[in-house]
């Protein structure tokens, strides 16, 4: 039997692929979306061949046309019977310093990670509050703690953005309906893997997304993913001086 069903966007590689792997593993139905139908497509067979009798429904979607995020999520929905989980997980990493002529880049980071987050919310919303029950994911990153630098500024201010989304309808406290804001440390993926040999507290792929997975399972409001090293470095990151933080990350 089903566990639930889990709408996962951005599924078709890196962080989003791998929860997929992992809660199919975990009994659960999946709705994953994302603009590569052919990497869901093999995604599908792979779990389907892994987890026989569970349901893996997959659409292709650009999470920064509006309309189409709340179609997909509305259709996932109905052919589905209930969306028990939404994973706000699709993202850009791209990004410039501010000022160095590459605004097409930081706009495109900005439009993607937070306004597209904005509408996955509104219809992840839409269809908890007609159920009157449902857990919202918001897959931010320890970046969004402190304002960072060079071509990490804009990048960390729309993961900062939009977990302060999600914190807002922590606040809003609305019954039946949790809302956890992940926030993932360094993890290997296909968004970083030209930078991954050059970062301090790599992770690959697979351990970094246990913890994630983890920390959702218990509906956690806030998680710093994985716990060692980022609960500490997080808190450093947050209060200590500018100076130091930009030692450590």
């Amino acid at each position: 039997m089903s566990k639930g069903t889990i709408l996962i966007t951005g599924a078709s590689s890196g962080l989003g692929e791998e929860m997929a792997r992992q809660f199919a593993a975990l009994g659960y139905d999946l709705a994953l979306c994302a603009r590569r139908t052919e990497r869901l497509e093999a995604l599908r067979a792979e779990l389907a061949a892994e987890h026989p009798g569970q349901t893996v429904a997959i659409k292709a979607l650009d999470v920064t046309d509006d309309d189409a995020v709340f179609a997909v999520f509305k259709e996932f929905a109905a052919e589905l019977g209930t969306i028990d989980r939404v994973i706000i997980n699709a993202g850009l990493g791209k990004g410039a310093p501010i000022g160095t002529g590459r605004y097409d880049a930081n706009r495109q980071t900005a439009m993607t990670n937070f306004v597209a987050a904005l509408a996955q919310s509104e219809a992840a919303m839409e269809i908890f509050r007609a159920q009157g029950r449902g857990h919202l994911v918001m897959i931010s990153s320890v970046s969004a703690v402190r304002g960072m630098r060079k071509t990490l500024t804009t990048y960390a201010a729309t993961k900062a953005g939009a977990a302060a989304l999600a914190e807002g309808l922590q606040n809003e406290n609305v019954k039946g309906i949790d809302v956890s804001i992940i926030y993932p440390g360094y993890i290997r993926s296909e968004m970083n893997e030209q930078v991954a040999q050059k970062t301090k507290f790599m992770v690959d792929t697979r351990t970094g997304v246990k913890a994630m997975v983890a920390a959702i399972e218990k509906r956690k409001a806030k998680a710093y993913v994985p716990a060692l090293p980022w609960v500490p470095l997080g808190l450093a990151i947050k209060h200590l001086p500018m100076s130091v933080v930009r030692r450590l990350v």
